[in-house]
């Protein structure tokens, strides 16, 4: 049976697509050393459409409508600017009620795009550019330490990782986080209220990697303009033995946290890369393996949610489990020493 795979790696080959949410200009070359708030694209953007219906205002055709429109696609407009003129003696004058810019012309509109704005795509990991996606983006690949999560804000940001987690399951305060940590990528355990949450941002920090928060928290955290990384869970969940370790052996290291929305279809999950020199490159993580004694693997659902455990042995057929449920099953021991038996279901390979 096919497992899904938690990535929490020391060192591995990372490959990471980089795109525009619409079309735009690509300003990276191929081969390109990036780091991450390197721009590598950018488009325009425009909060706004008007469509200015001449016929109907002239109450003309649309043909004769179009002999008098006097602007043209892509024309830069200002407010009040003249788009057509009426005949006659009391002709009237159809004007832009904004700046914007003619996206289309014809059948007697005219169509603009207002409140523009310009979208600046960055790297977001630091890395070389191996592949130019045309009009969209990028792919970038990079060297070092991957730890997903299972829950972001949807942020991106890099900086010093900062540890304050003397604990997998130590709870960050408000009053442990002062003007030193200023611009650091900040690991903790738990997070447990709103104050904690906007004294990071007050710092401000570069990112906040915790291992668990209350879920009443989250729409706050969706907020906050730095990127939150969840690893474990909601709740008071302590964070994963080897999320743990491999973090907090890497304080003080350049850290980027890409908190994107988890998308089970596309497989895109919230990550933390940590850039690591390698005179090679690593091989690259696997995205499903097959479950075999001797894998590591996360228990992904309580009552060890979180836990980290081997394959001691793959159970024939169906197992009986103490719900009545009847599934394909695994004797896993677990680092506590314990051994439990559970569905494959219930379990992803860590690597």
């Amino acid at each position: 049976m096919q497992a899904p795979v938690h990535h929490i790696i020391g060192l591995t080959s990372i490959v990471r697509e980089r795109v525009l949410p619409i079309s735009g200009n690509v300003t990276a070359r191929i081969q390109q050393k990036v780091t991450p708030n390197d721009v590598v694209a950018e488009t325009r953007w425009a909060r706004e459409h008007v469509l200015l219906d001449v016929a109907r205002l002239l109450n003309i055709s649309p043909n004769a409508a179009d002999r008098l429109i006097k602007c043209n696609v892509n024309d830069e407009l200002k407010a009040n600017a003249e788009i057509a003129m009426g005949k006659g003696m009391f002709a009237k004058s159809i004007r832009a009620p904004r700046a914007g810019r003619v996206v289309a012309v014809g059948g007697g509109q005219v169509l603009m795009e207002a409140g523009e704005t310009k979208i600046e795509l960055r790297a977001g990991i630091p890395g070389t550019v191996i592949q130019i996606l045309p009009n969209k983006g990028v792919v970038i690949q990079t060297a070092g330490g991957l730890i997903q999560g299972v829950w972001g804000n949807g942020r991106i940001d890099s900086g010093i990782l900062a540890n304050l987690a003397d604990a997998p399951d130590a709870i960050l305060t408000p009053n442990r986080l002062d003007v030193s940590l200023r611009g650091s990528v900040i690991l903790a355990g738990l997070v447990k209220d709103v104050d904690t949450l906007e004294a990071a941002a007050e710092l401000p920090a570069r990112g906040l990697i915790i291992a668990s928060i209350y879920p009443s928290l989250l729409a706050k955290a969706r907020e906050m303009r730095y990127p939150i990384l969840v690893t474990d869970g909601f709740g008071s969940l302590p964070m994963n033995s080897a999320a743990y370790k491999l973090l907090s052996t890497n304080a003080k290291r350049e850290v980027t946290v890409n908190a994107e929305f988890y998308d089970r279809y596309t497989g895109a999950r919230p990550e933390v890369i940590i850039p690591l020199p390698t005179s090679s490159d690593p091989l690259s993580p696997k995205e499903v393996e097959e479950f075999a004694p001797g894998l590591q693997v996360r228990m992904r659902r309580p009552p060890f949610m979180g836990m980290i455990g081997s394959i001691v042995s793959i159970k024939p057929g169906l197992t009986t489990l103490p719900s009545g449920l009847r599934a394909p099953s695994a004797e896993i021991k677990l680092e506590n020493g314990e051994t439990v038996i559970a569905p494959l279901v219930n379990l992803e390979v860590v690597g």
